[in-house]
């Protein structure tokens, strides 16, 4: 802890921000003097709990405090706030790990992965949109951002370099493995790619750069905005993960751990031509197995419906799923194949990291133990196919609304035990209290619609 202390003070580094997730996603945190770095490493910081969405914590008693406690290896100097380093914290009540904290969540699940000698690795590939507000309407922050088809423009990509660079070289600071950086398929929407790391320190990347983009889109004038669909008729915003299942235990010729997802051929030789092991299969088959149910976390909002509907778009397609379905290399499926790894496409931008994750593992675990089989692979556009077509395949629909899904997460004993009772129940009061708010509301389509119409 010394040598820690020491290091940041040398930064520059005079304040903590002790960060923890609550669980809808949304960063939360107190300033610490460096001074007290041990204090935030051992016993943590302190916090009203039931001032934090989802604790479900009383306001009295030796149960209503909220400690977070700093991990150690995830301090790291902010580049765009300077004297300040962010390190991230879980949460424990009565000096046990807190249930219901997102982080402790995942912990768990990854226990279950270090108990077989696994570890899960993701790349998580967040989508985002620059956004500003003119007369109470919210529009794309660059005017000129209007092609049909804007994915990759090298017109409006640079009109951002600004913003684009600075969130680039702070996570760069920051230790993250920038890959690219690109316009996508709305107007105002870029994706940036991270590398590939263990699922936990993945979750940890995608919150601090929210934090990072946050800041620097505020600082020009803009809105960072994660909201999964601002736009009706333009796609909406994923956060899609790339899996792949690892072991420390079994290693490869070079003494390094092996990618358990990699096919070979009976012979034992890799299987260059081949998507996923059989393991690797059983593993997708257990996500698309409770992918009704995983619904309700990788789309959480009653926005994320908008995105997930059948339907169209200005550059000819959503590109978000509506079946549950897998495919090789196959964008317009839920689960797309690729060799030795996945990409599952359901996840928007709204998700929290952590509990996505940690539902994630569950379902995957699940697939495993019961040898779950992958449906058969779909290699047409799932976009061109009409629902006669649909039907006659088989495809299931996804959940089409929130309160569908949520429905789905209550029965299924999977995933509802992964998340555990206490963050079940705060999660489903809150987000059917939120459903129902949304079916309440009057809109303007409503009143244009209806008002004078009768």
């Amino acid at each position: 802890m010394k040598d820690l202390g020491e290091r940041l003070a040398a930064q520059g580094v005079h304040t903590l921000v002790a960060q923890f997730t609550d669980v809808l996603g949304v960063a939360r945190g107190k300033f610490v003097p460096l001074a007290h770095l041990d204090d935030l490493l051992t016993e943590g910081a302190g916090f009203s709990g039931p001032s934090i969405t989802g604790t479900g914590l009383p306001r009295c008693g030796p149960r209503s405090e909220y400690w977070a406690r700093g991990a150690a290896s995830t301090a790291v100097a902010l580049p765009w706030l300077p004297g300040y380093a962010r390190i991230v914290c879980d949460g424990f009540v009565a000096g046990e790990p807190f249930e219901s904290c997102p982080r402790q969540v995942l912990r768990r699940q990854v226990a279950r992965l270090q108990a077989k000698g696994w570890h899960l690795r993701t790349g998580i590939e967040p989508e985002f949109f620059l956004l500003k507000q003119v007369a109470g309407r919210w529009l794309p922050a660059d005017d000129a951002d209007r092609l049909r088809k804007p994915s990759y423009d090298l017109k409006s990509l640079p009109r951002q370099r600004g913003f684009l660079q600075s969130l680039q070289r702070a996570l760069e600071a920051c230790g993250l493995d920038v890959l690219q950086l690109d316009h996508e398929d709305a107007h105002g929407q870029y994706e940036v790619n991270f590398g590939h790391d263990e699922v936990l320190a993945s979750a940890d990347h995608l919150m601090l750069f929210k934090q990072a983009a946050h800041a620097l889109a505020e600082e020009q004038g803009m809105v960072f905005s994660m909201m999964p669909k601002p736009f009706a008729d333009q796609p909406g915003s994923g956060l899609h993960f790339h899996v792949s299942l690892w072991s420390g235990l079994a290693l490869d010729r070079n003494g390094n751990a092996r990618n358990l997802f990699v096919p070979h051929r009976p012979d034992g030789a890799l299987d260059a031509a081949g998507q996923l092991s059989l393991l690797g299969q059983h593993f997708a088959a257990g996500v698309l197995a409770h992918s009704a149910a995983l619904c309700a976390l990788a789309a959480p909002t009653v926005n994320s419906y908008k995105r997930l509907g059948v339907g169209e778009s200005i550059s000819g397609t959503t590109w978000a799923p509506a079946y549950v379905a897998q495919g090789p290399n196959n964008r317009t499926a839920l689960v797309r194949t690729l060799h030795g790894r996945f990409e599952w496409r359901l996840p928007d931008a709204s998700a929290n990291p952590y509990l996505i994750s940690a539902a994630l593992i569950a379902a995957g675990l699940d697939g495993i133990e019961r040898d779950l089989h992958l449906p058969a692979a779909v290699e047409d556009d799932l976009f061109a196919l009409s629902l006669d077509q649909v039907r006659e395949r088989g495809l299931a629909l996804l959940p089409q609304d929130l309160g569908a899904a949520l429905d789905a997460l209550a029965v299924d004993p999977v995933i509802a035990a992964a998340l555990g009772p206490a963050l079940l129940t705060q999660f489903l009061q809150l987000k059917r209290e939120e459903f129902t708010a949304h079916a309440r509301h009057i809109s303007d389509w409503e009143l244009d619609r209806y008002a004078a119409a009768f």
